[in-house]
């Protein structure tokens, strides 16, 4: 019986000290990637804002199961997109995951008329709860994830430089 209570108690005293210092990470979490392309900034700028040209240089959107509905709309393999803002070359978007988590995405194109070359940068924003597995796992978000935008930004430039 007092090695059972020595157990919960050990338990509840680790899972406390573990959120606490959960509860010090960040509680949002951004990866952000960028890439240089020598390339007009219109032509980016449609490859970018229209769902239906994503198809063209986004990993992993001609498996079966990807629906776009729309321009703006569209269901890739569970996560719900919705591209809500576009507007002096920033495309703003909504990735709810099939657990109801909610990310926002930010592209974005910086140029400067003088050169021929643009920046296109792509940056995501995850909301984290106060679980401990979660705020302890979103460490692993930035590689995950920034691999994945740079593979996909490295295909826009593929694209658009041809």
């Amino acid at each position: 019986m007092r090695f059972l209570k020595l157990a919960v108690i050990s338990i509840v005293f680790l899972f406390m000290a573990v959120t606490a210092i959960g509860l010090l990470l960040p509680s949002s979490v951004v990866v952000s990637r960028a890439i240089d392309i020598k390339a007009d900034k219109d032509i980016v700028y449609q490859k970018m804002s229209n769902m239906y040209q994503w198809q063209q240089w986004m990993v992993g959107l001609d498996k079966e199961g990807v629906q776009i509905h729309s321009a703006t709309a569209g269901n890739f393999l569970g996560t719900q997109v919705k591209i809500t803002d576009t507007n002096n070359y920033i495309i703003q978007s909504s990735w709810t995951g099939k657990k109801g988590t909610v990310q926002h995405s930010i592209m974005r194109i910086i140029f400067h008329d003088a050169s021929p070359q643009i920046a296109v940068q792509w940056q995501f924003t995850e909301y984290l709860k106060w679980y401990p597995w979660q705020r302890f796992g979103a460490m692993m978000n930035e590689a995950v994830t920034g691999a994945q935008l740079e593979q996909n930004l490295s295909s826009l430039k593929k694209l658009v430089e041809q």
